[in-house]
């Protein structure tokens, strides 16, 4: 069958071709023959792929489409958009993974027996790892009588006087992924899934999934079949994080994400547990941190369970078909508001991990006042994260462990107060970490960690951790995460052990409960640890020394002054034949390659603010199963962004890092060109300038357009040594700014503290 129903945009298509935007522009324009628009706008239409495609193969535009890119065209341009192809394609990869020959058999065949058979088969895999539908009680959409999770009476701030009159009933929670389809017996129509909620036994549709059964799945049969060849070159996990991963990064601004470094410190911090929850599970990184990988052809043997609850049902959905593509936990997912409509009342788990959604106003503060969550008293209506922590601990079982992100305002608020006071009472606060800033989003802001335990039958610990990492950034942007998990996971695990830690100065320290019950009960680590040892006269002298050296390096390497013209007269300006950095790349005389969108976690990344800045590489890429491309030491690496002339020639402290987005990286071919040249020509003012496009609010460097001169290798050697020379004086410019914000800073200290003196 032709994969009609999938259309691609110009944007598309130059991915597809290899080319830019303009030349597509060209072809539509030359060419009578070019598919016309299938959709879209006037100013944004739209093709449909298969037609694309041939077109592309009979000009000779295309021998063949990747199969990534085209089983990922067919991603976006899915009728039904890109989420509802995502979960699609994930419950084909889920099929593939545990029953491969059911797979074999249902896809044997035509698109129409395909749609026919593959309802029944997916329940035979969906059913066993996302639980049967059993009915229950509904949700806590409404105002109850406040009583504690155990049955005892909540503290007397857990709610007003007064009842008020009874709110609508929240939508209640449902499976994020169906379990059962039914037809629509009266006329025969293709089938709705129509599940029953865990805990409602009310029948709901789940939007992202309605539409793979029946004439309607036929749309997505050319995808099903490509992620199916997709999944046997990378395997089925990988396929679907591949997938994944350029959904989100493809639009950054639709998903608040966690970090792969902050869930996996997260989960260290909340310890093993075999039943965790995440009421806010976004895409799952938390509860994939909290589970490792693995197959799953048994689940129920495993014993281990995960439970996800997010407010988008698409989200939940891909949560869960993540999961249980990575783990052999079983894996109980469920789309609703938490708060509103708790899917998990009855749950008790070990460990409740969340990144709750910040500064929320509208979480059912009118709604739930007696809700018999608040045993710590009743939030406020802008203190949705203390809602959050509330129902964290409503979930665990006795001394189960709650890990939070939480804004730092969380911690000092005045409308917070009496609730961390008598979270600091009870013993269910037991540890404040500060973060640097760039953990996570918003990444301009230091977060806190918030540890939590459940109080049990033991007594109340009488100190709290307060630890602050935040002093671990790495050289470039963002948080150097070896020293920010090895200085917090040393901490926690300490004072977790004895009940009290040692004075870290600046860094961790536990303090008497009664000591932070006053009147602002501010939990904020920076306003209680002390001071880190100040640097001192000596340690000052040593910087001021190293300035001084770096001050006289600087002006040993200051470029000596060119040959001056007589005057009157303007030095003649060189007549060399010039070539393009794409006539290069073509002739073979030097590689061109672009950064990826994803790769390996465990690669440090070179992003484009390290090369504009002079760093080592600080960033990292989403996990895929893309193959990143590695730097070597030689090659000439030029961001594409900004506007600025700037190429930096790999050393040895760079090379092995994966290549960022926004960076194009060139390797010459040593016999024919040598990389300082290169660069040094590639920075020219004039040169960018010819080579730049212009948007609105952006300015887009063609690296294939710059220019150099042909020259012999002998005097490329020349001007190499110079431009080396130039950029040895800028590096040295470059630490010496460094170390006098040190020394200036270290200064300021030194007097305000006492450790410097004035002098006479």
């Amino acid at each position: 069958m032709q994969d009609n129903a999938t259309e691609v945009t110009a944007a598309g298509i130059a991915r597809l071709a290899g080319v830019g935007r303009a030349a597509v522009s060209n072809w539509r324009r030359r060419h009578a023959d070019f598919p016309k628009p299938a959709g879209g706008t006037e100013t944004s239409p739209s093709f449909a792929l298969a037609e694309v495609e041939g077109w592309l193969r009979a000009h000779g535009k295309l021998a063949e489409v990747p199969l990534r890119e085209r089983v990922w065209q067919q991603v976006v341009g899915h009728p039904e958009g890109p989420v509802t192809a995502l979960t699609h394609a994930g419950c084909v990869l889920l099929l593939i993974h545990d029953r491969p020959t059911l797979w074999l058999e249902v896809s044997a065949g035509s698109d129409e027996r395909l749609a026919a058979m593959l309802p029944e088969a997916l329940d035979q895999v969906l059913t066993p790892r996302f639980g049967a539908v059993r009915p229950g009680r509904r949700g806590p959409g409404r105002r109850t009588t406040a009583t504690s999770p155990a049955g005892a009476p909540a503290g007397t701030s857990a709610a007003p006087a007064a009842p008020a009159a009874p709110a609508a009933p929240a939508a209640p929670a449902a499976p994020a992924v169906p379990t059962a389809t039914t037809v629509n017996a009266p006329t025969g129509d293709r089938a709705t899934p129509a599940v029953h909620t865990e805990h409602t036994g009310h029948a709901v549709n789940t939007p992202a999934l309605q539409n793979l059964t029946g004439p309607a799945a036929l749309a997505s049969a050319p995808l099903l079949r490509g992620t199916a060849e997709l999944a046997a070159g990378l395997g089925a996990r990988q396929a679907f994080e591949f997938l994944l991963g350029r959904h989100l990064d493809a639009n950054p601004r639709q998903y608040t994400l966690t970090p792969a470094e902050l869930a996996g410190l997260m989960a260290d911090l909340a310890g093993p547990a075999r039943t965790v929850l995440d009421p806010a599970c976004g895409t799952g990184a938390l509860l994939r941190a909290a589970a490792p990988d693995g197959p799953a052809p048994r689940p129920e043997q495993d014993g281990r369970c995960l439970h996800a609850q997010d407010g988008a049902p698409d989200l939940a959905a891909l949560t869960a078909l993540r999961l249980a593509l990575h783990t052999r936990a079983t894996v109980r997912a469920a789309a609703g508001d938490t708060l509103r409509a708790d899917a998990f009342p009855d749950l008790r788990a070990d460990a409740v991990l969340c990144h709750p959604p910040f500064n929320e106003r509208n979480w059912g503060h009118d709604e739930l006042a007696y809700d018999a969550r608040w045993e710590y008293g009743f939030p406020a209506r802008t203190e949705s994260e203390l809602a959050w922590v509330q129902h964290a601990l409503a979930r665990l079982r006795d001394d189960g462990t709650a890990v939070l992100l939480m804004p730092p305002a969380a911690a000092s608020r005045r409308s917070g107060r009496r609730i961390r006071a008598d979270l600091l009472r009870r013993g269910a606060l037991r540890a404040v970490i500060a973060l640097p800033a760039g953990a996570a989003p918003p990444y301009s802001i230091p977060l806190h960690l918030w540890v939590l335990r459940r109080p049990g039958k033991a007594p109340a610990q009488p100190e709290v951790l307060l630890a602050d990492v935040g002093q671990f950034t790495g050289e470039g942007r963002g948080p150097d995460w070896r020293a920010v998990r090895d200085a917090a996971l040393d901490a926690w695990r300490d004072f977790d052990r004895t009940g009290r830690l040692d004075e870290r100065p600046g860094l961790a320290r536990s303090l008497p409960v009664i000591e932070l019950l006053d009147d602002d009960v501010d939990l904020a680590p920076a306003r209680r640890l002390p001071p880190p040892a100040a640097d001192g006269p000596g340690r000052l002298t040593d910087v001021r020394e190293r300035l001084a050296d770096t001050l006289r390096l600087a002006a040993d390497l200051t470029p000596a002054p060119a040959d001056t013209p007589q005057p009157g007269t303007a030095p003649p300006a060189p007549r060399w034949p010039l070539t393009t950095v794409g006539e290069l790349a073509r002739g073979g005389a030097l590689l061109l390659r672009t950064g990826t969108n994803g790769g390996h976690a465990r690669v440090p990344v070179l992003t484009d603010h390290d090369v504009l800045a002079g760093t080592i590489p600080s960033g990292t890429l989403p996990e895929s199963d893309e193959e990143p491309v590695l730097t070597e030491r030689g090659d000439v690496v030029v961001p594409v962004l900004g506007g600025g002339s700037v190429a930096r020639v790999v050393d040895a402290a760079t090379a092995g890092a994966a290549l960022g987005r926004n960076l194009v990286l060139l390797r010459p071919d040593p016999a024919a060109l040598d990389p300082w040249f290169l660069a040094g020509f590639l920075r020219g003012t004039a040169n960018n300038r010819q080579a730049s496009s212009y948007a609105s609010t952006a300015t887009r460097l063609d690296v294939r357009r710059l220019q150099l001169p042909r020259l012999p290798l002998d005097a490329q050697l020349r001007y190499g040594e110079r431009f080396r020379s130039l950029d040895e004086f800028e590096r040295a410019l470059r630490l010496a700014g460094r170390l006098g914000e040190q020394l200036v800073r270290g200064m300021y200290d030194g007097l305000t503290d006492g450790s410097v003196t004035p002098g006479p």
